[in-house]
């Protein structure tokens, strides 16, 4: 390797430890405070037309730095998942809440958010003395919490649950696909695309539609 390579990658990865340094900020205030076990929250799936809400819970070491770590919707689906299996392994605790469509339906899509975010609290084996959440407030939790517009570029571990989220839900929406094979739910993960829409015409809806999201484009149900 010459020494201009060797140049070009030293300054590619100070470059990104400093971007990482700058999604710390939130935490490295907090730990100034005398926090311990910081937690961030993040969710996937309020926007698609079938299947659930998921949220994750994320504590992360102090001082830690994963490569590449970002907003999971800024990151490849190869790179999600090389990042999902990092923060499985490297995290302090980690857990998961999920709210069906059934749940969406009944509540609305707010709610179900947060009522999927407090399960993933609650799943986690230690109490968070900070939670770090994007842009959501919850109700009813004992923890000190901070919104963050835009959490899930701003904060690493708000990031490490966007990732944790996006991926557990997408691959829960690919064993769907394998069910309810006429929608392309692999493609489109169950958002409003041209394709799902129109399937959607054409056979109804399926058992993991939501309802309150679909109504618009169809009266019928898919059976099978």
């Amino acid at each position: 390797m010459t020494d201009k390579i060797q140049k070009k990658i030293e300054a590619a990865m100070e470059k990104e430890h400093r971007r990482f340094q700058s999604m710390c900020a939130y935490e490295a205030a907090a730990y100034e405070k005398g926090a311990q076990l910081i937690a961030g929250i993040d969710e996937a799936g309020r926007g698609p037309l079938a299947g659930p809400v998921v949220a994750a819970c994320v504590i992360l070491p102090r001082d830690i730095f994963i490569k590449g770590l970002n907003d999971s919707k800024r990151l490849t689906p190869a790179r999600r998942d090389i990042l999902f299996e990092e923060i499985r392994e490297k995290a302090v605790a980690f857990g998961i809440g999920m709210s069906d469509e059934k749940c969406i339906d009944r509540i609305n899509i707010l709610n179900a958010t947060k009522l999927a975010m407090k399960a993933a609290v609650n799943s986690i084996n230690l109490l968070p003395d900070l939670l770090l959440i994007d842009a959501v407030k919850l109700e009813d939790m004992s923890i000190e919490q901070i919104a963050i517009i835009k959490g899930d570029t701003l904060s690493v571990s708000i990031a490490a649950a966007s990732i944790i989220a996006k991926v557990t839900r997408d691959r829960l929406i690919d064993e769907f696909d394998l069910q309810y094979p006429v929608y392309g739910f692999k493609q489109h993960k169950g958002y409003g695309t041209e394709q799902h829409i129109y399937a959607i015409k054409k056979y109804g809806i399926c058992p993991i539609h939501r309802i309150s999201f679909t109504k618009k484009f169809v009266g019928g149900y898919y059976a099978d």
